[in-house]
């Protein structure tokens, strides 16, 4: 089982790419619609009740899916942090170490807390690598990492951002592979950490041309995925763009 959030477009159009390719078998939990299906449809923005609500084989309470189908199948969850540390623990809350007065609000912890105190198969994706996201120490930690204090679950395995991929083989964040045109230091340069550098590290395999025909011309025609990679006018206009094309504008 496959597990998604609220706004996790790029997550989403990674599930329905596995089922098409070497999963076909999988289900998707996710937050919108609080649904389980096996069936997908395009991604999309006005219209994204398609996907959860029109093709759903059950609905439940959010207790009911923290309490009970979340524990026992233990789905693969990815989670979009605003700040992320060498530990693994992430920040939804707000930046600014004073909650009552904070710099800026964020958009909240959803079911973060519940779920990465006790999952195994925690995973995170940063659609823009920078310092902003990539701290010292985290200003409030809404997801729990790899801590001494843990009793049950582990911190995140995987961490994919634009720039390379990570894990905690050693408890502490490692670049394991660069995209294309990437380089080791780039990457150090753009995190306010040091990384480990895994030994065999390696440049990132590129996506098939059958994977990238999939995904722009059946799962997400639209370009819906694009608006976590974008800011300012430029996410705006894509918004604007994709509301219109799927005549809800």
């Amino acid at each position: 089982m496959l597990a998604q959030g609220l706004n996790t477009p790029l997550v989403m159009a990674g599930f329905i790419l596995a089922k098409e390719t070497h999963a076909p078998n999988v289900k998707f939990a996710s937050a919108i619609g609080q649904s389980l299906c096996s069936d997908w449809a395009p991604l999309g923005v006005g219209r994204i009740e398609d996907l959860w609500l029109g093709k759903a084989e059950i609905h439940f309470g959010f207790v009911t899916a923290a309490a009970d189908a979340l524990p026992r199948y233990n789905p693969k969850e990815f989670f979009r942090p605003a700040q992320v540390d060498a530990a693994g623990n992430f920040n939804n809350i707000a930046f600014g170490k004073d909650y009552l007065r904070p710099r800026m609000r964020l958009p909240g912890t959803g079911g973060i807390p519940d779920v990465t105190t006790y999952s195994d198969h925690v995973y995170l994706y940063v659609p823009r690598h920078s310092r902003v996201t990539f701290v010292e120490q985290v200003d409030f930690v809404s997801g729990l990492g790899h801590s001494p204090a843990r009793r049950r679950g582990r911190g995140p395995r995987y961490l994919v951002s634009d720039l390379g991929q990570f894990d905690w083989a050693n408890g502490r964040m490692r670049l394991t592979s660069v995209h294309p045109g990437v380089t080791v230091e780039q990457v150090q340069k753009k995190t306010g950490f040091a990384l480990e550098v895994a030994p065999d590290i390696h440049e990132t395999p590129p996506p098939t041309p059958e994977e990238l025909r999939l995904l722009r011309e059946k799962i997400d025609p639209l370009g819906v995925r694009r608006l976590e990679l974008l800011g300012g006018s430029a996410r705006k206009d894509l918004l604007r763009d994709i509301l219109a094309r799927e005549g809800v504008l």
